[in-house]
């Protein structure tokens, strides 16, 4: 049985979901950061990441995420093994905190970048997208984490084609220009969000 939610934000990596994520959470959402869960969950397994991964991924009692995220998305396998590691208490965290802000009866926004990528384990009443074209997203992603062009097309092509997830989407949030623009668009999201969910 899938998890369902209230709302989710998701989108590819690079593509401005955090900026958007952050606007909303200062006015006034409230926010389950999926991301934020998954590296709580990753520092609880550290021992176990050494054991199946090697000690190599472990720098003084902390995992090496940006070593260990050069080994998953280079190798499908090992991310599948990676993530069965970690999912399960992910989705249990997600719940617990989606089913206080449900007690609550608040509007709440979780924030998943791989949502699409797992419709078997999660729903939505509302899907919003944070869209940026993937050549856009690959020369932000080199930028952003100091990558190589084949590092970071691992990484994009390790999720849904950013294109597919626009299609999918109930709303989605244009980030293909500048700032401004973005910023324009996270109103108008904010706008609709409160007309909807308004209380």
């Amino acid at each position: 049985m899938s998890l369902r939610l209230k709302i989710v934000l998701t989108g590819g990596i690079a593509s401005g979901k955090s900026s958007v994520s952050e606007r909303l959470k200062k006015s006034g959402f409230s926010i389950i950061d999926a991301d934020d869960i998954a590296h709580e969950v990753l520092a609880d397994n550290v021992d176990k990441i050494a054991k199946v991964f090697g000690e190599e991924y472990v720098k003084n009692s902390v995992v090496d995420r940006k070593k260990l995220g050069e080994l998953v998305f280079a190798d499908k396998e090992k991310k599948e093994l990676l993530e069965s590691i970690l999912h399960k208490e992910i989705y249990k965290k997600i719940a617990k905190a989606a089913k206080i802000l449900e007690e609550l009866k608040k509007p709440y926004i979780v924030d998943i970048p791989l949502f699409f990528e797992k419709e078997e384990i999660y729903e939505a009443d509302l899907t919003i997208v944070v869209y940026a074209p993937k050549e856009q997203q690959l020369v932000r992603l080199m930028k952003r984490a100091s990558l190589s062009e084949r590092e970071a097309n691992n990484r994009l092509d390790a999720q849904m084609d950013i294109e597919i997830k626009k299609q999918k989407a109930d709303i989605v949030v244009d980030n293909s220009k500048d700032l401004m623009h973005l910023q324009k668009e996270t109103n108008k999201l904010i706008k609709i969000l409160k007309e909807k969910y308004a209380s």
